[in-house]
């Protein structure tokens, strides 16, 4: 477990907080910046999934953000492999109701932190929809810079969105 601040820890996800996430995750305008494999709609089962799977893990890869004693979100990272393997992707998402306050750009910190002191990496990479441009400011205020604009190459809900690439370097 780690205290970020008085009201927000990051820690791993456990037994018990299937209900909050099932709760915060089940939201059609969080999925609408994610990947079509997040599930919508969220079902408690998708919780207890997404829990196991996580519990089974050596090396902590995703951890729950919990905020005021209740799990609020997830941030994560998926380690690359072949001759991407020093280089780490990063997702992360928070309940609605808890953007715009900061605790994203907190978690981000975090986990770049988390990550160059635990893997060995010497980049980390996030993807972000274009019409998503608070996760953008997000990424820049932890000190990623935009790499790339990939145009029209990926497709949600219908419709083509351009794909902005952040990174950060060790």
């Amino acid at each position: 477990m780690y205290r970020i601040n008085q009201r927000l820890i990051i820690r791993n996800w456990q037994s018990g907080d299937e209900s909050f996430l099932a709760s915060q995750a089940n939201n059609k305008m969080i999925w609408n910046y994610l990947l079509d494999i997040f599930p919508h709609p969220y079902t408690y089962d998708d919780a207890c999934t997404w829990i196991e799977l996580n519990q089974k893990k050596d090396k902590t890869e995703t951890f729950a953000l919990v905020y005021d004693g209740d799990p609020i979100g997830n941030i994560g990272i998926m380690p690359g492999a072949d001759v991407h393997r020093k280089s780490v992707a990063m997702g992360y998402w928070l309940g609605q109701e808890y953007w715009g306050q900061g605790i994203a750009t907190l978690a981000v910190q975090w986990m770049v932190s988390y990550t160059f002191n635990e893997f060995d990496c010497n980049r980390i990479w996030a993807a972000v929809f274009s019409n998503n441009p608070a996760s953008m400011r997000v990424l820049q205020k932890a000190g990623f810079e935009q790499e790339a604009i990939f145009e029209k190459s990926v497709i949600k809900n219908g419709e083509y969105l351009n794909e902005h690439i952040f990174a950060i370097l060790k």
